[in-house]
């Protein structure tokens, strides 16, 4: 007898992933079009009845939970968890996935401004109909972008591979995600957190869906260039040593080098010539200090992360749910 394949069994629950932060302008704009979205699918035969939208509100200071929770009163297909306070939108992102990982067999995280193209929901539902347990939303182009913000973000994107860490091009944190993969992924521990270079560690069959980003429907971007260097950093030194071993390689040139230069004096003393280098000896220290200094931070930065994972703190802390439990 065939097995039945993913697409002849019952259909999937899906639940959709959505972190929140200061939100009040796009989200009354947007959760009706994720509704829309979720039913249009539902009718297609894609999804089960009981697919559902998720919001997770990540320490707004504005009217941001209270929409959601009006939403949720509205229509049993909206439900909505608050974390404590203002985690990162990679915290909200997985404090969404741990939340729903027993109760659905597939999610879809997705920002709420309204860029990303919920349309490519269908093919990625369809890629996890064919066997696929992640599929990554990678962006088409870059139109939309600055040349600035598009040069930077292809340049750390093509570093991040030359560190070793392996990353979809161009793929944010719009993925669907089957309740399998969350399952093993939920055994990663870290605190130090970048999504889009970690799901691809857990393996299984996965595949990209493309489409094109549209401008924001509403308010104003949350990543600050400050943010976006950090969550860059953060992605490089989460999860690669490269930069420790590029400081020892740079540290053995210089010790190559600066023998060489103590030949050289040697040689120059033994034979009686005197050199008046005051200028470029200060030079070279201001250079090597401010070298040494560089990679004191760097290991540090890889000490600091060490020492907040030993802590073993919470990643996340949700303090109310639209059905009115809270967390104990």
């Amino acid at each position: 007898m065939i097995a039945a394949t993913k697409s002849e069994m019952k259909r999937p629950t899906l639940v959709i992933v959505i972190p929140c932060y200061n939100e009040q302008e796009v989200l009354p704009l947007t959760a009706p079009m994720f509704l829309e979205k979720l039913t249009s699918l539902i009718g297609a035969g894609k999804i089960a009845d009981d697919s559902r939208i998720l919001f997770v509100n990540d320490g707004s200071k504005d009217g941001t939970w209270d929409i959601i929770k009006r939403l949720a009163a509205q229509d049993a297909h909206y439900a909505g968890i608050a974390q404590s306070r203002n985690r990162g939108h990679q915290n909200a992102v997985l404090a969404g996935l741990m939340e729903v990982r027993e109760k659905c067999d597939v999610t879809i995280s997705i920002d709420c401004d309204g860029q990303d193209d919920i349309n490519a929901m269908d093919a990625m539902l369809d890629a996890y109909a064919d066997g696929c347990e992640i599929v990554y939303g990678v962006r088409s182009k870059r139109d939309t972008d600055t040349f600035f913000k598009r040069a930077t973000a292809e340049g750390y994107y093509k570093l991040l591979n030359r560190m070793g860490v392996e990353v979809v091009f161009n793929h944010a944190d719009y993925r669907l995600v089957s309740a399998r993969a969350l399952k093993a992924f939920a055994d990663f521990r870290e605190v130090n957190l970048f999504l889009r270079g970690m799901f691809p560690l857990v393996g299984f069959k996965s595949t990209s869906v493309y489409y094109e980003r549209k401008e924001r429907l509403a308010g104003e971007s949350h990543y600050t260039l400050s943010k976006m260097l950090l969550l860059a950093f953060d992605g490089i030194t989460s999860l690669s040593i490269k930069p420790i071993r590029l400081i020892t390689a740079f540290g053995l040139i210089v010790m190559a080098l600066s023998a060489v230069g103590i030949l050289w004096a040697v040689i120059m003393a033994i034979i009686g010539h005197t050199v008046s280098g005051w200028a470029s000896l200060i030079c070279l220290i201001c250079f090597f200090g401010g070298s040494t200094l560089s990679a004191i931070g760097v290991v540090g930065e890889y000490v600091g992360k060490a020492y907040i994972e030993t802590k073993a703190r919470p990643r996340y802390i949700i303090s109310e749910r639209t059905d009115g439990d809270e967390e104990r």
